[in-house]
């Protein structure tokens, strides 16, 4: 950093932001109008319009009362679904994926043999998609407990093809017949799911779709940095609000109703997220329940259909299942690439994420990414630096006769301050000159550190030499102890603090910060130093020229 004050002018800023995180999320709750706080599926008065029923069966339930009995020749099994990026698990009850594996992702820095595992159905990381058609009259649409029937036990995207068609079939004894079908494509996380009805009774047929997510809340939280924080919990997008989140705290206290023509939903952790992305025009209707045992469903249902006999009838929609690629979610749908989160700095982020994977298409590694990026901004903050060390300059030149007036004058306060202004006005130093030029770069190192801890792009990406992972702290300290180095560097060459325990802290502080660094990002530490280097360099030739200017 610049100096100490910005050190400490950043830390102080990292905490009013985490404090006014939390009192957001602790009194900032979204409204719900009360006429929305009715089930998911009664609610919709559109079908009663069209002359359509509505099922009175709720989507989020996970219980098995009303479910009817249907397709009694299909046995329960899962289905193995292999695409080039993507390792499912498909039940054929309910069609449900139950987990999803991401084949270019490692589980971990120290897991690197293992695929990173999103989506799952163990209990202690649940996290699901679910989807279903519901009617009036239970027997005609499978919800997601119905039992669907499929040719094959493994489906896989073979060399040379680019899409694949997964296929589950479901009938009823009255002729209905619904194909549920995903298509995934080469290199894509984004799956389209389909529901196509052949209404083949001899009767119109009715009912609607909906998609959701289930997670149960995390306990797993051994991978995580106690230092860094990171949201885990739901989100969503509509055109008229933008987006929002919508964490399990949230989703305790207040059931999300929320009507949309456009938008998405989503369930975010680091990295990566899972998405419902309807496709249809019509408006939608996004409802959040919450279910025992800390499980939350997060999910949309679209308007009902009317499907006469012998007439074909679908529903459409995507989902999302991966990481947080923001070149590729932001031409999925409007505002997708909110996912990745930069928080209130988004717009100041944003152009720095751009900027870095600029540099990074021509250089070809993140980790020199990261240094190029630094020296731009350095360059942009030049002059204001310039300022900010010209003053810790001059200030240092004056402290001999600084501390002379102040043993000349001693308890003496009236005295001692007139003096010290009478000095800093016949040398024209502004004692506080430096302060303007680091409140200006603060929102442009927090927005950094955000985009270096949340872009999905640098997560285990190598450097050299022994670092194998820029997301991970450095495994021998390397980086944590230059930084600790340069920061002592940094102190000598500021002015002495007057009092002695604020000098006794300033020493502390290197240390302090060193032991807190060790466990951050590499990636993170390593803009750190290259900013610390370039700041000494800059400083030391300041206070050189003038220290030497009378001589």
């Amino acid at each position: 950093m610049d100096n100490f004050r910005l050190i400490l002018a950043v830390t102080l800023a990292f905490l009013a932001m985490l404090i006014w995180e939390a009192w957001q999320k602790d009194y900032v709750r979204p409204t719900v109008q009360p006429e929305q706080q009715t089930s998911a599926i009664a609610s919709v008065k559109d079908a009663e319009r069209r002359d359509v029923p509505v099922a009175s069966v709720d989507p989020g339930s996970t219980t098995t009362t009303n479910v009817p009995v249907i397709n009694k020749e299909a046995s329960e099994k899962q289905i193995e679904v292999i695409t080039d990026v993507l390792s499912l698990r498909i039940d054929t009850k309910g069609g449900s994926i139950l987990e999803a594996k991401l084949l270019d992702y490692a589980q971990s820095t120290e897991e690197k043999d293992k695929n990173y595992v999103l989506l799952s159905d163990q209990s202690t990381n649940l996290f699901m998609i679910q989807s279903g058609l519901i009617s009036n009259k239970k027997e005609d649409a499978p919800n997601h407990k119905a039992v669907y029937r499929t040719e094959k036990d493994v489906y896989e995207l073979k060399e040379g093809s680019d899409e694949l068609v997964v296929p589950l079939v479901w009938t009823n004894s009255s002729g209905v017949k619904i194909g549920k079908i995903y298509t995934f494509k080469r290199g894509e996380y984004l799956v389209t799911l389909k529901h196509k009805v052949f209404n083949e009774s001899a009767k119109p047929w009715a009912g609607r779709d909906y998609r959701q997510l289930v997670r149960g809340k995390p306990t797993d939280t051994s991978g995580e940095s106690a230092f860094i924080y990171t949201y885990t919990g739901g989100a969503y997008y509509t055109p008229e609000n933008k987006f929002d989140k919508l964490d399990f705290d949230e989703m305790d206290e207040t059931k999300l109703a929320v009507d949309a023509t456009g938008g998405w939903l989503a369930m975010l952790q680091h990295y990566f997220f899972a998405g419902i992305i309807p496709t249809s025009k019509d408006t939608q209707h996004f409802y959040s329940k919450k279910l025992s045992g800390e499980k939350y469903i997060l999910g949309a249902y679209g308007p009902a259909q009317k499907i006469d006999p012998g007439v074909t009838g679908e529903f459409t929609g995507n989902l999302w299942i991966g990481p947080k690629l923001q070149k590729r979610i932001e031409k999925v749908a409007p505002g997708l690439e909110l996912t990745t989160d930069y928080g209130w700095l988004t717009i100041i982020a944003k152009p720095i994420f751009w900027l870095l994977n600029f540099i990074n298409q021509a250089v070809g590694n993140w980790g020199w990414s990261i240094i190029f990026l630094t020296i731009l901004i350095k360059l942009a903050f030049y002059r204001l630096s310039a300022a900010s060390y010209r003053s810790m300059a001059g200030m240092r030149k004056l402290a001999p006769r600084l501390q002379a007036i102040k043993e000349k004058y001693g308890d003496d306060k009236e005295h001692l301050n007139k003096a010290m202004m009478d000095l800093y006005k016949t040398e024209k130093i502004n004692p506080v000159g430096g302060c303007l030029p680091i409140l200006v770069q603060i929102p442009v190192f927090i927005a950094l550190y955000w985009v270096l801890l949340e872009s999905v792009e640098m997560r285990d990406a190598p450097f050299m030499l022994w670092i194998d992972s820029l997301s991970a702290k450095d495994p021998y300290f390397v980086l944590p102890v230059i930084m600790g180095a340069s920061m002592l560097v940094q102190q000598k060459l500021n002015p002495a603090p007057p009092d002695p325990m604020q000098a006794k802290i300033m020493m502390a502080l290197p240390f302090i910060f060193t032991a807190m660094f060790a466990f951050f990002p590499a990636g993170l530490v390593l803009y750190w130093v290259v900013n610390n280097l370039l700041s000494i360099a800059q400083q030391w030739r300041i206070t050189y020229v003038m220290e030497h200017q009378g001589k």
